[in-house]
């Protein structure tokens, strides 16, 4: 029995894809933007979908929200994490966190957000992420930070927990 090509890749599980980028301030801060098509209130970093089926990749992915998301045409650093995040009614999400490094007063006054789906912006203590974020959201970032001031590449995480069980 042969299958072809194309019926074999249609029957492959399937798993989403998605690219964030991690801008700080000069005294620590995280950039999140507030989206509005979310019903609850939470945050995000900038970045989103990857478009895989356009030949796009991680990277390319990263910098393209950013630029359409916060007008901002800054070209991401280092992979400082990766999560794997399972979610009810879809299929697993595959999240890229790349550092964005630190912004300059001047790239911060050049922000420029996409209105038709970012309502604001702000510089957020890593303290306070929990009131904005989802909790694996936080997670990812405090681990990508964490990974970032080590040098040990990036971090690999299961729902922004460490993969191998232990605790960050």
């Amino acid at each position: 029995m042969t299958t072809d090509f194309a019926t074999y890749i249609a029957g492959l599980p399937k798993i989403l894809a998605s690219a964030n980028t991690l801008f700080r301030s000069s005294d620590g801060r995280v950039l999140l933007v507030e989206p509005n098509y979310r019903d609850d209130g939470t945050w995000t970093l900038p970045g989103g979908t990857i478009e895989s089926d356009k030949g796009e990749s991680p990277r390319q992915g990263a910098r393209r929200e950013t630029v359409e998301e916060i007008g901002l045409d800054v070209a991401p650093g280092a992979l400082i994490a990766l999560d794997w995040v399972a979610g009810p009614g879809r299929p697993p999400l595959t999240l890229y966190l790349y550092d964005g490094g630190v912004l300059t007063e001047q790239q911060l006054a050049a922000i420029r957000l996409q209105e038709e789906e970012l309502d604001s912006w702000r510089l957020v203590p890593v303290e306070e992420l929990e009131d904005y974020l989802y909790q694996g959201a936080a997670r990812r970032i405090r681990a990508g930070l964490a990974a970032l001031r080590a040098g040990t590449g990036p971090a690999e995480l299961v729902n922004g927990h460490p993969a191998d069980g232990t605790d960050a």
